[in-house]
């Protein structure tokens, strides 16, 4: 077991305000994390970083056993998955679905003049497969449906082989079948032996996937609670988190909340 994640005392600062407040957080290589919290909790800021595509303000970030700030983060970034909305805004529209993901290998938006091995192009499409986008390999990206383009960025994530996997509300605007789609594959990716480290950000528990180990509850840029789920994952600390009395319940594996 090894630390890939590792933030002490953090703090963001913008516009005189702090989206996150000494923060401390760390994430092994054999964890799951999901990241719960209300609009403007820090916990896109805090992916972002993680990222390495923001800096704190403050304070100390380990990311792959390397310092940010002292490091050059662009041969960092081909060790770290990462999918957001925000990315997906990149991805010509006009890329087949094949090429957006193995453009990963590069590092590129858009396929242009490299050279790709047939190594390179076994590995796309075998994560095509696993992500249930064989069939779609043709496709151009901007056709497809939003669950659709949703597991291209996570495939396209997955493609360098990451050391670790950031996900940034990848279920977000999704129709009940598509969500439910992409957090069964999200639940068996998350269970394999060989995955990495994982940290998933989500407004909502009915999004935790099976398999998920540990959670991170972010209120007005403060931790309210971390660690393992079943300890951490409560009506109490719910509450404490949106500001309002939650009722948590758990069914086979998957968790429900409301407003009591």
């Amino acid at each position: 077991m090894s630390r890939v994640l590792d933030f002490r005392d953090v703090v963001v600062r913008r516009n005189g305000r702090h989206i996150v407040d000494e923060f401390t957080w760390s994430v092994d290589d054999d964890q799951r994390w999901v990241v719960i919290g209300p609009n403007g909790a820090g916990k896109t800021s805090v992916l972002r970083i993680a990222a390495t595509l923001d800096y704190p303000t403050s304070g100390s970030v380990n990311v792959l056993d390397e310092s940010l700030g002292r490091t050059d983060v662009f041969e960092l970034r081909p060790r770290i998955g990462f999918a957001s909305t925000a990315m997906a805004r990149r991805i010509p529209a006009d890329e087949t679905v094949r090429d957006v993901v193995m453009t990963a290998a590069y590092a590129v938006m858009g396929r242009w003049n490299e050279a790709y091995e047939s190594l390179d192009e076994r590995r796309a499409q075998r994560v095509l497969a696993e992500w249930k986008l064989d069939a779609l390999a043709d496709r151009l990206f901007g056709t497809l449906s939003d669950g659709e383009q949703k597991r291209v960025q996570i495939a396209r994530a997955v493609m360098t082989d990451p050391e670790i996997l950031l996900l940034d509300e990848p279920t977000a605007s999704l129709d009940l079948g598509a969500r439910e789609e992409l957090l069964q594959l999200l639940s068996g990716y998350a269970l394999e032996p060989g995955t990495p480290a994982m940290v998933m950000v989500t407004h909502h528990v009915e999004e935790i996937p099976v398999g998920f180990t540990h959670v991170l509850l972010l209120s007005d840029g403060k931790v309210v609670a971390q660690g393992p789920i079943e300890d951490n994952l409560t009506e109490e600390t719910l509450t404490e988190t949106f500001g309002m009395p939650i009722r948590l319940t758990k069914d086979d594996g998957r968790y429900a909340a409301r407003a009591v």
